[in-house]
């Protein structure tokens, strides 16, 4: 999935105008610009679009992550520089403190049923004979169904 389909999915979600978004990427120690973040919003056809890359969505998820649950003190987590939609996951589930229950709600909302087991297996490390890798499709399920959620029909 795109980096910048997740950052505006989020971004409609919770509704975060464009101050909300800065101010996200700020409290993961990342200063961007208004220009950049409407430019990673615009759609593909725009000429403007730029794309985001996995570092500077990573930031942006640990800032997601700071700005729900409130910023730990010391030193800050370092963005990965390559994101998988396993990591992606794992961070909106720590962002939006959800359990294993609550992310399988959140899929039935978008009518796509897993089960415990099969959601576990995204959140296991890769060397481990149980890891699976989350694809596309059930990454765009969750996303929907957590703007089924959170921002209602």
């Amino acid at each position: 999935m795109k980096n910048n389909d997740v950052l505006r999915s989020i971004r409609y979600t919770f509704d975060f105008d464009d101050d909300t978004m800065i101010k996200i990427f700020a409290e993961a120690e990342l200063g961007v610009t208004r220009a950049e973040v409407c430019d990673w919003l615009k759609a593909e056809e725009d000429p403007e679009y730029k794309p985001i890359n996995d570092y500077k969505l990573a930031t942006f998820l640990n800032g997601l992550i700071n700005h729900k649950r409130g910023k730990k003190e010391g030193k800050q987590p370092v963005p990965e520089s390559r994101l998988t939609n396993n990591l992606i996951l794992k961070k909106l589930k720590i962002a939006l403190n959800l359990t294993t229950e609550d992310m399988l709600q959140i899929l039935e909302k978008a009518e796509r049923k897993i089960s415990p087991h099969e959601l576990s297996a995204f959140f296991r490390r890769p060397e481990q004979s149980q890891y699976r890798l989350c694809k596309d499709q059930i990454m765009r399920n969750f996303l929907h169904g957590l703007q089924l959620v959170y921002r209602g029909n």
